[in-house]
């Protein structure tokens, strides 16, 4: 089981990214996003989940509204659309899949891909 998450950068404040995740190995009903800025802990900031009726997304308080999970089954891949990005968004973003999605929103992953880097300049 491998993700490999791509699609960060240097951008200014107010422009957009879009993150992309690939998983290979298997398919996974719930994937997401987290993140970690330098000297803080890792944090929670989207996830989505799949059953046989329904499609479920999650966001954290402080990038609802701006970011847009989306999932590509057909290319088993996740993507992360950050919209009006402000320098508070600089961290490195970690791609996950499988795990628990509970329907409060707390996400406990199974796996981990490595990191990918975003910066926002003010």
């Amino acid at each position: 089981v491998q993700l490999q998450a791509s699609g960060g950068g240097l951008v200014q404040a107010g422009g957009s990214l879009r993150l992309s995740c690939a998983a290979s190995g298997r398919r996974f009903s719930n994937m997401g996003w987290f993140r970690q800025a330098p000297g803080k802990e890792r944090e929670f900031v989207s996830a989505i989940g799949e059953s046989s009726v329904s499609k479920s997304t999650y966001y954290s308080d402080s990038v609802k509204g701006r970011f847009a999970i989306s999932k590509d089954n057909t290319r088993n891949t996740v993507y992360l659309q950050m919209n009006s990005l402000n320098p508070e968004d600089t961290a490195v973003y970690y791609c996950a899949g499988a795990g628990t999605l509970y329907s409060s929103g707390t996400y406990d992953p199974e796996y981990w891909g490595r990191g990918t880097q975003v910066t926002v300049s003010s």
